[in-house]
């Protein structure tokens, strides 16, 4: 794994895009808690319209569902804050761009809105790609709402990096 904890967002930013580069590969992204920080760390990267296709914030579950295709039994049944949904977002995001590679982003900044099952910093992860099997993942982060939404993108951008570097 990429070690994501001495990364900051433009570092991340940065090396996800000559991984992309290199690739020939172009990302989208579909962000709910992160209101758009990986797309914001991503675009403050001169040349990254060459690799970095579009992004969605989808906060609400109104837009998770009708810009990103998440269905609402999925919402329903597991929560906005799920791996499922994410992986229902990041799946969207995909069929929705031109991209070959797409990661999502959903959970619990805080300060409210946690819950004993989920509670604040609780952050769902999904990559999928055309070459790659969607992959999801949950990690729990600690701090305040910036600091839980900044830990989340970099995190994102390293998992990113970490599978682009094992497509052949």
């Amino acid at each position: 794994m990429v070690k994501h904890e001495n990364l900051t967002l433009s570092d991340a930013a940065v090396e996800l895009g000559l991984v992309l580069k290199a690739r020939g590969m172009m990302l989208t992204m579909a962000e709910s808690c992160t209101g758009g920080l990986v797309a914001e760390a991503i675009t403050g990267v001169a040349g990254s319209s060459a690799w970095f296709d579009r992004g969605f914030v989808t906060y609400s579950n109104a837009a998770k569902t009708g810009m990103l295709g998440v269905p609402a039994q999925t919402i329903a049944q597991f929560g906005a804050v799920s791996e499922q949904t994410a992986a229902a977002m990041a799946s969207g995001a995909l069929q929705n761009s031109i991209a070959h590679i797409a990661g999502s982003i959903t959970g619990i900044a805080g300060p409210d809105g946690g819950s004993a099952e989920k509670p604040v910093g609780t952050v769902c992860f999904a990559w999928a790609g055309m070459n790659l099997p969607v992959t999801t993942s949950t990690h729990y982060f600690h701090g305040d709402r910036r600091a839980i939404r900044q830990q989340a993108a970099i995190f994102m951008m390293a998992g990113l990096i970490e599978r682009l570097n094992t497509v052949v």
